[in-house]
């Protein structure tokens, strides 16, 4: 890793610290994920802070939300579209969450989320590239909370930049995501 990705790593690191230092004693929950793309896989622990408002609310639902702040890591298996050639990559991102769920906030939901991660080296597996670090992750998923608040979920999530720089043939991930609540 080059002096200057290193600086933009940590510098982005303490930006997404910092952001989320405000609500640091109010987590409410942590989270676990594995996830699985084309001759990729992550794996991913966050945190998440849950947002007090409710919109388009209706008898027995409504649209909530939450942050999502996570640290993952990347693993390609077709560095440089060489089979059998890894490539490991450190991810940290932010994302707010919106979440049609339950007024117990229990049952099935059905959340979207589009945040900015920052990747520790670019992207190149299987022909795909991805040619800036940072990216827009966006999501969509469909999930169940417990009566004991556990939350279990699958989303499709995808990777790109946006097309600002070339070449961006994104990233996609198909996502299990186990959640537990600290309150």
């Amino acid at each position: 890793m080059t002096h200057t990705r290193l600086l933009c790593s940590f510098f982005a690191a303490n930006a997404l610290l910092l952001a989320a230092h405000g609500t640091a004693q109010a987590v409410d929950s942590i989270s676990a994920e594995v996830a699985g793309g084309e001759k990729v896989r992550m794996v991913r622990a966050g945190a998440q802070w849950q947002w007090d408002k409710q919109w388009l609310q209706s008898t027995n639902r409504h649209v909530g939300g939450y942050w999502d702040l996570t640290l993952a890591r990347w693993q390609g298996t077709r560095f440089k579209d060489v089979p059998g050639r890894h490539q490991n990559i450190t991810a940290i991102g932010l994302t707010p969450v919106l979440r049609w769920q339950g007024n117990s906030r229990r049952g099935w939901y059905l959340e979207g989320g589009i945040g900015v991660h920052y990747l520790s080296d670019l992207y190149d597996n299987n022909g795909d590239q991805l040619s800036t670090g940072w990216q827009f992750g966006d999501h969509l998923g469909l999930g169940y909370v417990f009566q004991n608040k556990m939350d279990l979920s699958v989303k499709i999530q995808h990777f790109s930049n946006g097309s600002f720089k070339k070449p961006n043939d994104g990233v996609n991930f198909a996502v299990i995501r186990l959640s537990y609540p600290l309150k």
